[in-house]
């Protein structure tokens, strides 16, 4: 399969790669300082933080002897703390042994410190890769507020067809003579009831004063965002397009085209779409996706990767800092159960194992994500930096779940393994990385 045609549409394969690269190096730096902060809080101190692997491209040290660097390969990072021989935090046997006499230089080391100290010091890495999650969703949505109550226009968004009906601040009570209900259930079946049509007619408060005004259907075919990895990024659609036709046939509302891609058998699907005053035509076939359900299942559906909204950007305000922090800490758990579950089931073989990317999946979601804007990429990072959290808390020896394993044996049976275990248990997490990562990137390059 040609590499090339994985990369999604961000300036080409350069430029991909850099929001692959600005994205992981975020993220490995935020891990790795949590590793390092806490293990200086904790008293043992670090030799090497690096950013990247291979040659040095630049290196200084700070007043605690640490020397900061990047590297040429900025694919991960490392911090290597005193007594450690590699990266993956192995004991250097010769430096151990040059500090067992001197119990304070020994203390100093991550051999050497105290049981609580080592086990703080290594779970601080995903502990502030979760916490940079939950503080990005925090200020994602303390910045851009939530919808005001009862719904309010801000901005009509762009449409093939405007209307002088809605004006920005009308509050809207009902569309169709029907009240817009509060209750969920309620509320999605006065969606489904609105007749499919190019207009409605909205009943709004202006002003104080309670008016009908005509508008566009309310949820029309707008694609405000795109699915990594999907028909419609490999297609060529961008934010803002509006489908028109499908399959010469006209629709105006999103969930007819939701119908359409459902009932197409995974067919191919001609698209007339609406750009910028432009009519143009495109072709691409929905694929088959598991999407999680409320329940912790998946379910199997055909998709093009478009998600909608509103004919109008809704007006907000501000929520209380309590609220946007709860927000935050309820996307990231929401994340970590959400992968746990979709582990769970790939393992049990209930959905394809296609859905595990490998490093050029990420990097094409990367690209997708910055294609989308600041705050779309921003988002994604946080998404990444949970998922990496997470995946380090596996007890896999040479992760950091894996010394917290081994931590915690040593708790129970009051030693630590010997260290001809240590040795071996680390070949065979990593050995057991290396196949991961490979078994991944052969997703990436062979899944449809």
């Amino acid at each position: 399969m040609d590499i090339l045609g994985l990369v999604p549409q961000f300036g080409g394969v350069i430029w991909t790669l850099i929001a692959f690269i600005i994205a992981l190096s975020v993220i490995v730096a935020v891990h790795e300082y949590g590793h390092y902060i806490v293990g200086r809080w904790c008293g043992i101190k670090a030799d090497v933080f690096s950013i990247g692997f291979g040659p040095v491209l630049w290196s200084g040290h700070d007043r605690h002897g640490t020397k900061w660097q990047l590297a040429a390969l900025p694919f991960g990072g490392y911090v290597k703390f005193a007594g450690d021989a590699n990266a993956a935090s192995g004991k250097d046997e010769a430096a151990m042994a040059a500090v067992a006499n001197d119990p304070e230089a020994l203390r100093h080391t991550m051999h050497g410190a105290p049981l609580w100290a080592r086990a703080l010091t290594v779970a601080a890495g995903p502990a502030f890769n979760f916490a940079m999650s939950i503080l990005i969703f925090f200020a994602v949505v303390f910045t851009s507020g939530v919808p005001r109550e009862p719904l309010t226009v801000g901005e009509m968004r762009p449409l093939p067809v405007s209307f002088e009906g809605l004006q920005p601040g009308d509050e809207i009570t009902g569309i169709n003579g029907k009240e817009i209900p509060e209750d969920t259930a309620e509320y999605a079946t006065f969606l489904q009831e609105l007749p499919k049509q190019p207009t409605l007619t909205y009943d709004v408060l202006r002003d104080g004063r309670a008016m009908s005004v005509e508008g566009p259907f309310f949820l029309p075919p707008i694609a405000l965002q795109l699915v990594p990895q999907s028909a419609a990024i490999d297609a060529g659609l961008r934010v803002g397009d509006v489908i028109t036709a499908i399959n010469g046939e006209d629709i105006f509302a999103f969930s007819e085209l939701k119908e359409t891609v459902e009932g197409s058998e995974g067919a191919p699907l001609a698209l007339q779409v609406w750009r910028d005053g432009e009519t143009l035509d495109f072709t691409m076939a929905p694929k088959v996706v598991d999407e999680p359900q409320p329940d912790g299942s998946f379910q199997r559906s055909l998709r093009i990767g478009i998600a909608g909204g509103m004919a109008f950007e809704p007006a907000t305000e501000t929520p209380g800092i309590g609220e946007a922090l709860v927000g935050g800490v309820e996307n990231t758990w929401r994340i970590i159960t959400g992968s746990i579950s979709g582990l769970r089931e790939m393992i049990i073989g209930n959905i394809s194992t296609c859905n595990l990317s490998g490093p050029v999946g990420i990097a094409q979601a990367s690209g997708a994500m910055a294609s989308q804007g600041a705050q779309s990429f921003i988002y994604f990072i946080a998404v990444l930096s949970t998922a990496v959290g997470l995946l380090n808390l596996f007890p896999v020896p040479a992760l950091d779940g894996g010394h917290l394993t081994f931590y915690a044996y040593e708790a129970v049976a009051g030693k630590p393994p010997s260290d001809k275990a240590l040795r071996v248990l680390m070949s065979v997490g990593l050995a057991l990385v290396l196949s991961l990562m490979v078994f991944a990137l052969g997703n990436d390059l062979f899944c449809p």
